[in-house]
C-alpha cells in the first residue's frame, strides 16, 4: 500500500469540541485530529498550555471562517495553585525561582482573591506566544532573556474559592479573551506574599460551548467517518449573540455571489448571522444603514442544516 496523497483528504466541515488531554500541545491536538478526520482543513481556536486539559473547539472546513469568534470568546477554567513556590513559567512545568512557607487563612484567600475580579491590567508571562519586534516571548525566555511586557486590560467577571487545603487551592475562573490563567496564579501569590503558580488547569468553557459536550480522542478513534463527522457542532453554533437575518429566495443568489441585498431588519445593527428561507446558514453578513445585508463570512457549502435557523 502507497502513503496516502494529499489529495485523499475530505472536504468536512463544523467545530470539533475535543476534550484535549494533558500533554499535547494545542497544534498537536488539532494535528491529531484532523488526521482522524483526514480533513483537508483545519485550525484551532486559541492555544491551550500542554500542561491545560479540557475544552478546545478546533474548526474544520468552513466553519475556520467564524474561528476569531471563538478567539474572542469568553473563557472558564478550573485552576489548581500551589501557594508557596514561584517558578519561571508560572506553571508547574517550569523551574521553582524562589520558595517561601504558606501561612494564608481561607478567608486571606478569598480576600486576595476578591480584588482581581473586574477589568484589571494584567502583564503576560515571559514564557507566552505574544510576539515582541517579531520574535516570541518565549523564545527570548528560553534564552535566558527577560523583556518589559505591555500591560493587558483583561477582565475576571467571578473568581469561585472551591477548595483549600495546605497550601493548594482549587478555584473556578470566568474571565475575557486574552487573560492569562498563569499570571493570574503568579499574581496571587505575589498579593500573599508566600508566591503560586499553576499545577493543574482545565478548560470548562468557551464562549457558548461547555466541557460537558465535549468528546475525547478515545471516543474519536472508536468512531467510523460518520460517527466523527456526526460529533461536529454547526458552524453557526458559534454564533449566539449575533442577530439572526433571513434572506429572501431571490435575494440569496445574489448575496452568495458577494452583492449586498434588501432583508427585513428589525433594528440590528454590526455583524448579523444570514440564512436563506430554508433555514439553512449561509455565513456572516453586516447589517447596512440603507436596509440592505452586505456580505462578510460566507460559506461555500450551504447544504448543512443549521443549528440556529429560525431560533431568533
Amino acid at each position: 500500500m502507497g502513503r496516502r496523497s494529499k489529495r485523499d483528504c475530505r472536504d468536512v466541515s463544523g467545530i470539533l469540541l475535543l476534550d484535549k488531554p494533558e500533554g499535547l500541545s494545542s497544534n498537536q491536538a488539532l494535528q491529531q485530529a484532523k488526521r482522524l478526520f483526514k480533513a483537508c482543513k483545519a485550525g484551532h481556536t486559541g492555544s491551550l498550555d500542554p500542561i491545560a486539559t479540557g475544552l478546545l473547539p478546533l474548526c474544520f472546513g468552513e466553519a475556520t471562517k467564524v474561528s476569531q469568534f471563538m478567539l474572542d470568546a469568553d473563557k472558564r477554567y478550573r485552576v489548581s495553585i500551589r501557594l508557596g513556590q514561584e517558578t519561571d513559567t508560572y506553571d508547574c512545568e517550569g523551574e521553582i525561582v524562589a520558595e517561601q512557607p504558606v501561612d494564608v487563612t481561607r478567608r486571606q484567600l478569598e480576600r486576595a482573591l476578591k480584588a482581581f475580579v473586574g477589568e484589571i491590567d494584567q502583564i503576560p508571562p515571559m514564557y507566552s506566544a505574544i510576539k515582541q519586534q517579531g520574535q516570541a516571548l518565549y523564545h527570548l525566555a528560553r534564552q535566558g532573556v527577560t523583556v518589559e511586557r505591555q500591560p493587558r486590560r483583561v477582565t475576571l467577571y467571578s473568581i469561585v474559592l472551591l477548595d483549600f487545603e495546605g497550601d493548594t487551592a482549587v478555584i473556578e475562573v470566568d474571565c475575557s479573551k486574552g487573560t492569562y490563567v498563569r499570571s493570574l496564579a503568579h499574581d496571587l501569590g505575589q498579593s500573599l506574599g508566600c508566591g503560586a503558580h499553576v499545577s493543574a488547569l482545565r478548560r470548562l468553557g468557551v464562549g457558548p460551548f461547555d466541557i460537558a459536550e465535549a468528546v475525547t480522542f478515545e471516543a474519536l478513534e472508536a468512531m467510523d467517518d460518520a460517527g466523527r463527522e456526526g460529533a461536529l457542532e454547526p458552524v453557526d453554533r458559534a454564533l449566539p449573540d449575533l442577530a439572526e437575518v433571513r434572506i429572501s429566495r431571490l435575494a440569496t443568489p445574489y448575496l452568495l455571489q458577494g452583492q449586498p441585498v434588501s432583508a427585513r431588519l428589525g433594528g440590528e445593527h454590526g455583524l448579523v448571522r444570514l440564512y436563506d428561507e430554508d433555514g439553512r446558514f449561509l455565513g456572516v453578513g453586516e447589517a447596512l444603514d440603507d436596509g440592505r445585508v452586505a456580505p462578510k463570512r460566507l460559506m461555500v457549502r450551504v447544504d448543512a442544516p443549521a443549528a440556529a435557523g429560525g431560533k431568533s
